[in-house]
């Protein structure tokens, strides 16, 4: 592992829990504990926790700073009220997608941003260009661990440590007597929240919410997870080439604000329809897990792009997918072909997401 990976506040009880570690995004993250698989059905059945410790945490303050970021983000940060918190993307001129992120108001003078490891100091480096009077930054990820508590126990687990605490409605923020950030956010698709405190404390709660009956689960569950769900990952489905309205995300982008990074280009693919389309492929055929960089062909051969991300769906036990296609190759239904090493296997677009709301069927959020 490189010299120059950044290590997480929790390192050591990964690796006393037997851990498995890996580069992802600059640090020394766990990809597994006992096996990818388990760790999966704990979040689907029970509850997980994961480590988030490599998210950005900055913080914006000042009179001005709210109309600020609805001309940096994409989503009306304006609509929020203190307490409530959106998904949103940060992009370029060209409409491509810097990061997506989540915003929390937390007051009427102050919004608590979460932002991609990989892009904490682009982000920083964008936001301080595009500085306002008025306006301060506060780029904290240093001071802070952070910890996804998901799974339909998710609320029973939270209430074995803070039992005198209720958690935030969803998409809500709150703290709790103690100063830690409760953010009732996911990336699993179940219920849970995001746990922020500070970076000394890490590994005392995460040791707290595991006997607390939370599985310790990492990046490869994580991944498995989120894609079931199509949930993007930026890097990966999101890009700086890429606009949101390419990548189906079009309901997180308020075009009816006058003014935001990106919002002419967003405009015209939305009047126009865009290109290319980040679509949805399951694998009707057996064979090995797909991958993202795999070739995405047509019936007749014609190389029509490739896999942004890809994985053997435990819940669904079948390869799926996602690639940005041409729209005429969008249509749900389309036949294709994956190549992988040379050899191709049959698949077909589908709607997102792979699996629908699991929630649903379980148990109601508190």
């Amino acid at each position: 592992m490189s010299e120059n990976v950044l290590h997480s506040p929790l390192e050591a009880a990964h690796l006393a829990l037997g851990a498995k570690l890996i580069p992802f995004g600059g640090w020394a993250m766990p990809v597994q504990y006992t096996s990818i698989l388990n760790e999966h059905a704990a979040v689907r059945e029970k509850v997980g926790a994961f480590d988030i410790s490599h998210m950005g945490q900055v913080f914006v303050t000042g009179e001005n700073h709210i109309a600020w970021l609805d001309r940096l983000l994409t989503n009306c940060i304006s609509k929020l009220q203190p307490g409530e918190g959106q998904y949103t993307m940060m992009l370029n001129e060209k409409g491509g997608v810097i990061d997506d992120l989540i915003a929390y108001r937390i007051s009427a003078d102050e919004t608590f941003l979460v932002i991609n490891a990989s892009m904490i100091p682009e982000d920083v480096a964008w936001m301080e260009k595009h500085l306002a009077s008025g306006v301060s930054l506060r780029n904290e990820s240093d001071a802070w661990a952070g910890l996804a508590i998901q799974g339909p126990d998710a609320v029973a687990t939270f209430s074995k440590l803070f039992s005198n605490e209720t958690l935030p409605p969803r998409n809500g923020i709150s703290k709790t007597a103690g100063g830690e950030i409760i953010c009732r956010t996911g990336y699993t698709g179940e219920d849970g929240f995001e746990f922020f405190c500070p970076a000394a404390e890490g590994i005392e709660f995460f040791n707290a919410f595991i006997n607390a009956g939370a599985t310790p689960c990492g990046l490869g569950a994580r991944d498995t997870l989120r894609l079931e769900m199509c949930y993007p990952l930026n890097g990966n489905d999101l890009s700086p080439e890429r606009s949101p309205i390419e990548a189906g995300l079009g309901f997180f982008c308020d075009l009816e604000k006058p003014e935001f990074i990106g919002r002419e280009v967003l405009l015209n693919q939305k009047q126009n329809g865009p290109a290319f389309k980040l679509t949805a492929i399951e694998v009707i055929e057996k064979g090995p897990p797909p991958r993202s960089h795999y070739p995405v062909l047509s019936e007749s051969g014609e190389v029509l792009g490739e896999l942004s991300s890809g994985v053997l769906s435990p819940t669904l036990g079948k390869g799926i997918a996602m690639a940005y296609l041409p729209a005429a190759y969008t249509k749900i239904g389309t036949s294709l072909k994956i190549d992988v090493r040379g050899r191709q296997f049959a698949a077909v677009t589908v709607k997102k997401p792979f699996l629908k709301s699991t929630q649903s069927s379980k148990k109601a959020s508190a």
